[in-house]
């Protein structure tokens, strides 16, 4: 680079699309921007969607994006999550010098996001874990941004953070999510809840099509309607447009053309693991997880459907049933965040990362997949209490429970008539029900396991903590 080029104040490792949109999104905004791949195909490729008077400098080695870069350094990696991001955090530090910051952007697991921490500070390094979410669209005109680390790393990242993210009335959607891998385990359930969400989604397409026999524009119809009220979202609004799309092949609907196998990357399973890991029920992302892996087992699936027999009732009516499916789906929508925010609190119970869940919900209103009208009241609930038990807790938010649980239960029920899977609706019911009792069968779960095993149990009529043991 020449002597009296700008020097980059950031550089973006790894060109796929999301790094190759989110280099051209930081360029886009007036920041000089050094991009690097290990293939310099892809170098060429962003190099080529550089617009003029956008400052892009292409590097072919680490030791060329390192000269390029103001000091101290900051590069952004966007690689595939794990061995990848130790091997190109490898292959830079012998051209760093301690005080640098690498920044991870990738779908990271929260405990690499530690253990390279640990591991970059004892050398002197700085590391970020940043959440990113939005999808291609997103990270080139404004995703959602979850980084954490430390504050004083974050201060030195906002003025581009927060002019690359998404802008909603109350600013833009990035914030300092908390210390540590608070990031990384924001975006995690992030993730962990957009599973939950598409697949009620999808047992509400399930119902509409295979109960009420309605057709694909009328489905498409009904949820771009839906997408008017108080389930408005990005994903409600795609699946109107998914529904609308025909096949130019067959001219088929073109969901009707996709096999029906869904596949995911991880960190939904990684929120299901770790609510296990912290003793938090999430009964609706279990279930949109193990929705996704029972797809997966196709041929089976096709082998049980000759042996196996569901009930056959006669069709329901629609008018009716659409208005109760939409609040089925609203009620179940709310205990999945609950579920989702619950475990953010246990962990940051026990990490002290500083969790600010107002303003979570606020960074989640524009740019990622999650981002509906429905985060306003999450942020209102908060702002109201912050110490918030539990979502279901919030006035407006349980009160719809409360008012709409007749048409929740019925759709629920109309599922089960019809042999309708409806594993993420029916966890969300569950998870209320057992929420909102002040009594649950598990003392005879308790008797069992003292029968059994001498695993002993406390009485109603004595104080906490004092253990007895029956002769049975």
């Amino acid at each position: 680079m020449p002597p009296s080029a700008p020097r980059s104040v950031i550089s973006v490792v790894g060109l796929a699309t999301m790094g190759q949109n989110l280099a051209l999104n930081i360029a886009r905004n007036g920041f000089p921007v050094t991009v690097y791949n290990r293939s310099h195909d892809k170098t060429e490729a962003t190099m080529a969607r550089v617009e003029p008077g956008q400052q892009v400098v292409a590097a072919t080695t680490p030791a060329e994006v390192a000269a390029s870069l103001e000091r101290p350094r900051r590069v952004l990696l966007l690689v595939k999550a794990g061995k990848p991001v130790d091997l190109t955090i490898e292959s830079f530090l012998p051209v760093l010098e301690p005080g640098d910051m690498i920044i991870d952007a990738g779908n990271s697991h929260p405990d690499d996001t530690d253990r390279r921490a640990r591991e970059l500070a004892a050398k002197g390094f700085r590391f970020v874990g940043m959440g990113v979410s939005g999808g291609e669209e997103g990270a080139l005109w404004g995703p959602s941004l979850m980084p954490g680390g430390a504050r004083d790393a974050y201060d030195e990242l906002a003025p581009i953070l927060t002019r690359i993210a998404a802008q909603v009335e109350d600013g833009p959607c990035v914030t300092h999510v908390g210390t540590g891998a608070a990031g990384h385990f924001v975006k995690m359930v992030h993730n962990g809840i957009e599973y939950g969400d598409m697949q009620l989604i999808a047992e509400c397409f399930d119902l509409m099509q295979h109960v009420l026999g309605m057709g694909h524009a009328e489905m498409a119809d009904t949820f771009a309607r839906w997408n008017e009220g108080f389930l408005e979202s990005f994903l409600i609004e795609i699946t109107a447009r998914i529904l609308r799309s025909q096949d130019p092949d067959t001219g088929k609907p073109m969901v009707e053309v996709i096999l029906d196998k869904a596949g995911q990357k991880g960190t939904g399973k990684w929120t299901t693991e770790m609510a296990l890991r912290y003793g938090v029920p999430a009964p609706t992302m279990h279930a949109a997880v193990e929705a996704r892996i029972l797809s997966s087992r196709k041929q089976e699936r096709i082998e049980a459907s000759k042996i196996l027999h569901g009930p056959q009732p006669a069709a329901a009516g629609v008018p009716d049933l659409v208005d109760a499916i939409r609040d089925a789906l609203y009620c179940s929508k709310i205990c999945s965040y609950a579920q989702g925010l619950d475990l953010m609190a246990a962990a940051d119970a026990e990490r002290e990362w500083g969790l600010d869940f107002g303003e979570i919900a606020r960074i989640w209103k524009g740019g990622c997949i999650i981002r509906a009208r429905f985060l306003r009241s999450i942020q209102a609930a908060y702002g109201k209490q912050k110490a918030l038990p539990n979502l279901l807790l919030d006035p407006e938010l349980g009160g719809f429970l409360q008012e709409h649980q007749g048409a929740w239960r019925s759709v629920v029920g109309l599922g089960a008539a019809h042999g309708i899977p409806m594993l993420a609706m029916t966890g969300s019911l569950g998870y209320f029900d057992s929420l909102r009792r002040d009594r649950l069968p598990q003392n005879l779960t308790q008797a069992q396991r003292d029968l059994f095993g001498a695993h002993t149990f406390e009485r109603v009529d004595r104080p906490a903590g004092e253990f007895f043991h029956h002769e049975w």
